[in-house]
């Protein structure tokens, strides 16, 4: 067995939901193929011991033949044996099968939520991807899982039916017509359940939806007075999904019971017509308990593959779900063909002609600081078309690639709950000590009962908003990015903190790029390079002291005079 989750999930195949579960099963085709060889011994064992327990009674009791039933017997002992190695060893492959499908549906959809980066939002409601992460992973790892048991089930139903049709041509045809028939009503209340589930899901996705917006508003809908109205639309839409649930149960309700009822009724049928053929002298008693125990074991093999077909298609509705994700697409496309990555250079903003030289702390600061925030976006390749690196145009490279150069740490970033290292530093190899000290975040670590290992609360709301800050900076330390693009990273800390954080950060980044949009006298005095920015663009560059003498729009703007 491979580790799980992959470090590659791979590309997927999102042309269509069968072709993604295809794609799944080909890339754990060894447990699959493995657990559908297993599944097919482990019920065909099973589908064997009534024909030899029949052989018994008939050898080695009616025949009185004790050398006989002791042979069966050992048959019966070595089947069992045969069938209990074959059942372990095939949970442990659909096992794992369920965990692969469920762990590389959870990778490309992260990796593709990534992708589309701010776009995401506005491609797919917060409902949607929370279902994905909760309920439709669960649904494709019981499609991957049940592929075996189905195809085990067949053809021991297959293989039932031969033996049967061997023993007795009637009995035999009325497996025969049965079975297609159990499955046909079966299938007839799996299309309207499934038809009401994906109703009930897309309901459930759009409240949940709602419910984080409210959350997100909740202070300013108290401020407007919004809440009441707001809170009664949410619990109407809350009864609308209830009710819905309530229907999806009751069709789910009948399911059950026809996957109860059907095969029992089959098996009375199948009891009622041996024993009726066993007293006309059609059949052995042997045979006679061999049918009794076939129309027994029938339920099995019937449930798992009416349970098969509820599974796969829950599974397709949910691939459908990951496959309109995966084909979402961000407003800034990799270019068709992406330029080789260029060596270490200037990178320039080529609408407010901000130059950045490599190596160098540089200041950007702005008048209006939506310009600052609209010139660290164009920086990072968060619009199109605008900056250049190395005199390449940053739309010419592969995104990913821009994402590993230049790291954008804005404040409207958060913290993920969790251990607070884990948050710090996902890869466990950075030097978070330093990271933290230069953001002037240790004191924070220090006071946390448990250190690094104190739990985060959801969004960092255990944390003030400087300390917040204060975090998010020291992880945008920790990544260490070769361009590190920092807007307003000492907006709400007080001014002996923000004095620390400023002596730091240069010497904490030296022999990197960093570039900070902001205002603050203190920062600006330890930059290597200001550039003042009026209506957009450039009109001064120098230190802050050059500045301060010799522009006094400059002036105006940083001393706020």
């Amino acid at each position: 067995m491979r580790e799980l989750p992959p470090a590659d999930p791979g590309i997927p195949d999102d042309r269509s939901a069968t072709r993604y579960l295809g794609w799944l099963a080909r890339r754990t085709w060894v447990s699959v193929s493995g657990g559908i060889v297993l599944a097919i011994v482990w019920m065909l064992c099973q589908a064997l011991v009534p024909a030899i327990i029949g052989h018994a009674v008939d050898a080695g009791l009616t025949g009185r033949d004790g050398r006989a039933l002791v042979t069966w017997c050992l048959v019966l002992f070595g089947v069992g044996l045969v069938q209990a190695g074959a059942g372990v060893t095939r949970h442990r492959f659909a096992v794992f099968s369920w965990l692969a499908a469920a762990y590389r549906t959870i990778q490309v959809t992260v990796r593709h939520s990534n992708r589309l980066g701010s776009a995401l939002p506005r491609r797919l409601g917060a409902g949607e991807i929370v279902a994905i992460g909760t309920a439709d992973i669960s649904h494709i790892g019981s499609a991957m899982e049940i592929t075996a048991r189905g195809t085990g089930s067949l053809v021991a139903v297959v293989a039932v039916t031969a033996i049967l049709l061997h023993a007795s041509v009637p009995l035999g045809l009325v497996v025969v017509l049965g079975v297609p028939l159990l499955m046909i009503v079966v299938g007839l209340l799996i299309r309207p359940l499934h038809r009401r589930q994906q109703a009930y899901r897309e309901q459930q996705a759009r409240l949940t939806g709602r419910a984080t917006d409210l959350v997100g508003g909740l202070r300013v809908l108290r401020g407007v007075g919004g809440e009441p109205v707001m809170s009664g639309r949410y619990r109407g839409e809350s009864q609308t999904l209830r009710e819905a649930g309530v229907h999806v149960a009751h069709v789910e309700s009948l399911l059950e019971a026809a996957q109860v009822l059907l095969p029992g009724m089959f098996l009375v049928l199948v009891t009622w017509l041996g024993a009726r053929f066993a007293l006309a002298g059609q059949i052995t008693t042997g045979q006679l308990i061999s049918f009794y125990g076939y129309a027994a074991f029938l339920v099995t093999p019937l449930r798992q593959l009416t349970e098969t077909v509820d599974k796969l298609t829950r599974g397709h509705v949910s691939g459908r779900r990951v496959v309109t994700m995966l084909r979402a697409r961000t407003d800034l496309p990799d270019p068709a063909l992406p330029v080789q990555a260029p060596g270490r250079g200037e990178l320039v903003d080529r609408v407010s002609g901000v130059v950045v030289r490599p190596g160098l702390f540089t200041a950007i600061a702005a008048t209006a600081p939506a310009d600052a925030v609209a010139i660290a976006d164009r920086l990072g390749r968060y619009v199109d078309p605008a900056a250049t690196l190395a005199g390449v145009p940053l739309e010419d490279l592969d995104l990913a690639t821009v994402r590993d150069r230049i790291l954008v740490a804005d404040n409207d970033a958060r913290l993920f709950s969790g251990s607070l290292r884990s948050d710090l530093d996902p890869t466990g190899d950075a030097a978070v000590a330093d990271a933290l000290a230069a953001a002037g975040a240790d004191e924070i670590v220090e006071a946390l009962p448990h250190g690094l290992d104190s739990k985060v609360a959801e969004r960092g709301r255990s944390f003030s908003g400087g300390q917040q800050q204060r975090l998010r900076l020291a992880r945008a330390l920790v990544a260490d990015p070769e361009i590190l693009v920092l807007v307003e990273p000492t907006s709400a800390v007080d001014a002996h903190t923000e004095a620390r954080i400023a002596d730091r950060l240069g010497p904490a980044r030296r022999g990197r790029t960093t570039v900070a949009c902001s205002t603050s006298p203190l920062v600006l005095d330890r930059a290597d390079v200001v550039l003042y920015v009026e209506s957009g663009e450039v009109v001064a560059e120098g230190t802050h002291r050059e500045l301060l003498a010799g522009c006094p729009a400059y002036a105006r703007a940083v001393l706020r005079e």
